[in-house]
């Protein structure tokens, strides 16, 4: 089961980087995110013809990160993430859908390519535990 810290993060959040790698090139962006609990899943659009889309076909293992931004120390809490990416299939469609644009409805107006990061290595920071503190899951 997942922390309620990091759930908790996921949730008050809304900007993730995504990481991806071909031929040893890697390769980032930045994409508005939304967190499926029950799926352990991270939902974002970006069209399939971005540099980091036909990467997902190519390598779906991807790593990325989630930040809050603050010069204070004691505040510092992020996290970093494995996963692998793929299109939502099935029923998962229009769960992951109704989450994405309940949370930006401005999404609406745009042809939206839903992907799904589902993680498998969650590594929090949380200095507000205590400095350099982690939560790890699994």
């Amino acid at each position: 089961m997942v922390d309620s810290r990091i759930i908790r993060f996921f949730r008050k959040h809304h900007v993730l980087t995504i990481a991806t790698t071909v031929e040893n090139e890697p390769w980032c962006a930045n994409c508005f995110y939304v967190y499926l609990e029950e799926e352990n899943s991270l939902v974002f659009t970006t069209d399939a013809d971005t540099r980091h889309g036909e990467e997902f076909i190519k390598n779906p293992v991807v790593a990325g990160s989630v930040v809050l931004e603050t010069m204070v120390i004691g505040k510092i809490r992020g996290i970093q993430f494995q996963g692998i990416v793929s299109e939502p299939e099935g029923e998962i469609i229009s769960k992951a859908k109704w989450a994405y644009l309940k949370k930006f409805p401005p999404a609406t107006l745009m042809d939206t390519h839903l992907w799904m990061v589902r993680l498998t290595l969650i590594k929090m920071t949380d200095n507000r535990l205590g400095f350099g503190k982690k939560l790890i899951w699994p």
